[in-house]
C-alpha cells in the first residue's frame, strides 16, 4: 500500500507538471498575441487613407511648382531666324606640321595648318593636287616673319593673311581660281 500511494503521488505530480506546462504555454500564447494586436494591430492605417494623403500631397506639390514657376517667368518668346543663305564649309588640313626659322631670331616656328572654303570640292581638290607647291608657298611665307610680328592674337591673324594670299595667289597662278577662305592653325609652337 505504501508503493500504492507513492505512485499515485508520483502519477498526480506529472500530472500537474503536464497541466502546468500546457496552461503557461497558453499563457504565453495569448500575452503574445495581445502585445502584437497592440504594437501592430491597431495603429496600421487604412491603405485607402494612405493613398488619399499621397495623392493630395503631391496636387499641393504641384500647385506650389506652378505658382512658383508663373510667378518666376515671363512669357517667353522664339526669335525669327533671319532669312540667309548658309553656304556650307569644306576644310582640309595640310599633313604634318611646317617647322621654319623666324626671320632675325634664334628661334623656330611649327605650326599645323588648314585651309576651308565655301566653294565647292573643286577647291579642294586643287588644294591636294598642288600640296608641294602650296607647301613651299608657306613655308617661304612663314620664314618672312619675325618673332614680335607673331606674337598674341592680332600677329596670328596677320599670319593667317599673308598665308592666305599667299595660297590664292599661287593657286590662281596654276588653276585660274583661288577659293580659300581662310587659313586655321591646328597648332602653334614657337621655339
Amino acid at each position: 500500500m505504501a508503493e500504492e500511494e507513492q505512485e499515485e503521488k508520483k502519477s498526480r505530480g506529472g500530472l500537474i507538471k503536464i497541466i502546468l506546462f500546457a496552461v503557461s504555454g497558453i499563457m504565453l500564447v495569448v500575452i503574445g498575441l495581445g502585445a502584437g494586436y497592440f504594437v501592430f494591430g491597431s495603429s496600421q492605417p487604412d491603405p485607402s487613407e494612405e493613398i488619399e494623403a499621397i495623392i493630395e500631397r503631391k496636387m499641393e506639390e504641384a500647385e506650389a511648382e506652378k505658382t512658383a514657376v508663373d510667378n518666376n517667368s515671363r512669357e517667353k518668346v522664339s526669335k525669327e531666324t533671319p532669312e540667309q543663305e548658309n553656304f556650307v564649309t569644306i576644310y582640309y588640313e595640310f599633313p604634318g606640321t611646317f617647322t621654319t626659322n623666324l626671320r632675325g631670331s634664334r628661334k623656330m616656328l611649327q605650326v599645323g595648318i588648314g585651309v576651308s572654303t565655301q566653294y565647292d570640292d573643286t577647291v579642294m581638290i586643287n588644294v591636294e593636287s598642288h600640296e608641294l607647291a602650296l607647301r613651299s608657298t608657306i613655308l617661304g611665307v612663314l620664314s618672312e616673319f619675325g618673332e614680335d610680328d607673331i606674337q598674341g592674337s592680332n600677329g596670328k591673324a596677320a599670319l593667317a593673311s599673308a598665308l592666305k594670299e599667299g595660297i590664292n595667289n599661287k593657286l590662281i597662278l596654276l588653276e585660274n581660281f583661288g577659293g580659300v577662305g581662310e587659313v586655321l592653325f591646328t597648332s602653334f609652337v614657337l621655339n
